[in-house]
């Protein structure tokens, strides 16, 4: 993938501005290690980092085109899953091409198409487009929102980048956080509202979104949404449509000029991916690697219970032996885990999942220390149905988001100040009922199965955006590129109105996709009980978060201190509460998660300079 950003203004010239888009470029370098490169014209002023992983020599950015008394420039992110497709369409339109990178058939179909190329793109993407002879500006994200762009259009000025962190680096965007951006963080966090930036004048382009900037000003359309209709296929056909549309998913991102391996937990999502990606590398004579997360002592500390019913290890080794993979298991030890707090919440320009992100942030390193591309299994839980909440009437009755079911527990830890104002009380259930009311409706459907859609819909548009910012910043914090090929829209837009009886196929998470698979994995591998991204279990981690937060607290210069109730702090990290399951977020974040978060908080209100303005 690669790191994008720029900025539009109509007063000055930006050939004079060189020196603060290379500041912002630099704030992707990470993204993007493999190359630089800019773009200034008098009104724009475009800017790139580039990780190569198709075409290296003729994709380079930003990418200049001509066609009649016009100049196109793009700079992008992501990767298209039906290139072959687009050129040839486009060459029967008269294109023609002088690189194998997909960067130009994006580029060319915008030039062709305008902004309907979106409906086009099969694949994972950001990008933004300077026409110079309209003097326009069109950016478009994919529509799962796997890539990330964020935007501040004030001052005369609009500013993109692919981080919140490039926005920042302008020198008319200020670190300032309103009483509705510390809502963001206390009371949805690490989850955040779909188009919210949390900082003041910072949006986000939500997934399935465009939008032009041009002289008469800023403007955006959604062109994909979740569409409610009826299904008409059987069950035999809808299992065997299911099967094709995911197999073609994962063949489609197996695509790569760079060393490519998969994420292998061996549970049900990764191993099918792993198993269709090993069959095609040895059909090409070669042998596919697979990675694991492993924790020292977990064997020894690790507590079965109804959300985690066993350890990865054992099953890792059955798939990867069953696959013939050449397996790489990464072992990670608590004080690292806990010492990277801060740098996670640096690359996620947020406080994030606590050791859930630190986990995938050093699994990213060291992956990345021998391969540039990797095919994940997340969001299977969200197409398909395998949280929880999809089960449990307490969760499918929540009054608020189900991984995060009381939010009035969350003011507790506020300050007075802070607790008793409207905005903290009554934000999440705004937020709840703003998401609930976007929810496609299906006439005559009866109250069961119009709950579970809006389950369906609060997984895929609320929860899984927190996954895919973690999978993005914590892998692209070291260069690493990693796939979904659940998210590939055709198999979401289909699944999406597959009825629940079918998707519940014999009371199972997940029932339908395992039913779909049959004959791809062992039995054993197909009917897995769902287990959750590896933690570790080591009660260090508690006693190293406890100590960070301890010292936060003795620290009259930390910045988060105004922001809390110190008493209710301090008496929870005395007592055995703070070791505990909690209902803070979600099925891993407990009571030493609940500190971390903290201590995330903290990091990142001293890393940005954060103004709070209430």
């Amino acid at each position: 993938m690669c790191g994008i950003t720029g900025w539009i203004n109509w007063q000055e010239d930006l050939t004079q501005k060189q020196g603060v888009l290379e500041a912002m470029v630099d704030t992707l370098a990470v993204r993007g290690p493999d190359a630089s490169g800019m773009y200034l014209c008098r009104q724009a002023a475009i800017g790139h980092r580039r990780l190569s992983v198709i075409d290296p020599e003729g994709g380079k950015q930003p990418m200049l085109r001509r066609r009649g008394d016009s100049t196109y420039v793009i700079t992008y992110n992501g990767e298209l899953y039906n290139t072959m497709e687009l050129r040839d369409e486009l060459k029967t339109c008269g294109h023609y091409f002088t690189s194998t990178s997909d960067t130009e058939v994006l580029l060319k179909a915008f030039m062709e198409w305008g902004s309907a190329c979106v409906d086009r793109f099969n694949g994972i993407f950001a990008f933004a487009i300077w026409d110079e002879g309209k003097q326009s500006l069109f950016l478009a994200r994919d529509r799962l929102g796997v890539k990330p762009l964020f935007y501040s259009l004030n001052n005369g000025n609009f500013i993109f980048g692919s981080e919140i962190k490039a926005v920042l680096a302008h020198p008319d965007v200020e670190p300032v956080v309103t009483a509705e951006g510390l809502a963001e963080i206390f009371m949805m966090g690490p989850a955040r509202t779909p188009g919210h930036g949390v900082f003041r004048d910072i949006n986000e382009l939500k997934p399935g979104y465009c939008a032009l900037y041009n002289r008469q000003g800023f403007s955006v359309r959604q062109y994909w949404s979740l569409t409610s209709k009826p299904h008409e296929d059987d069950f035999a056909t809808t299992l065997i449509k299911v099967r094709d549309l995911f197999h073609d998913a994962v063949k489609r991102q197996l695509v790569s000029d760079v060393p490519l391996c998969t994420l292998l937990s061996g549970g049900l999502d990764s191993s099918a991916i792993s198993a269709i990606a090993a069959t095609a590398y040895k059909a090409a004579g070669q042998q596919l690697n697979t990675y694991s997360v492993e924790y020292v002592d977990n064997e020894r500390f690790f507590t079965e219970n109804s959300f985690q019913p066993n350890r990865d290890a054992p099953w890792v080794e059955r798939v990867s032996s069953y696959l013939d993979t050449c397996h790489h298991e990464i072992l990670l030890d608590t004080p690292e885990l806990a010492g990277v707090l801060e740098n996670a919440a640096r690359a996620r320009d947020l406080p994030g999942m606590a050791d859930v992100d630190t986990s995938l942030y050093l699994f990213s390193r060291e992956i990345k220390k021998s391969a540039t591309v990797g095919l994940s299994g997340e969001c299977a839980d969200e197409v398909f149905g395998g949280y929880p909440w999809f089960y449990r009437p307490d969760m499918l009755g929540s009054a608020s988001f189900p991984w995060s079911p009381k939010p009035e527990i969350r003011l507790e830890w506020l300050n007075p100040d802070l607790k008793n104002q409207d905005v903290f009380k009554e934000y999440p259930y705004q937020r709840y009922h703003e998401a609930l009311a976007e929810v496609s409706k299906l006439p005559g459907e009866n109250p069961e199965a119009a709950r579970m859609r809006e389950i369906f819909y609060l997984s895929l548009t609320r929860w899984m955006p927190t996954l895919l910012d973690r999978k993005d910043r914590m892998s692209m914090a070291f260069g690493l590129e990693l796939r979904v090929p659940f998210c590939d829209h055709r198999l979401v837009d289909y699944v999406w109105n597959v009825p629940w009886e079918m998707k519940n196929y014999q009371q199972r998470e997940k029932g339908l996709l395992r039913r779909a698979l049959i004959g791809l994995l062992p039995d054993d591998v197909l009917w897995r009980q769902k287990s959750p991204y590896p933690k570790t279990h080591n009660p260090s981690f508690y006693q190293a978060v406890r100590s960070k937060l301890l010292a936060i607290q003795n620290d009259t210069s930390s910045p988060i201190l105004p922001l809390l109730d110190t008493d209710k702090i301090k008496a929870f990290t005395e007592t055995d509460a703070a070791r505990s399951p909690m209902p803070w977020f979600g099925q891993l974040m407990g009571g030493p998660q609940l500190m971390a978060y903290l201590v995330q908080v903290d990091a990142w209100m001293r890393q940005k300079k954060v103004r709070i303005v209430l």
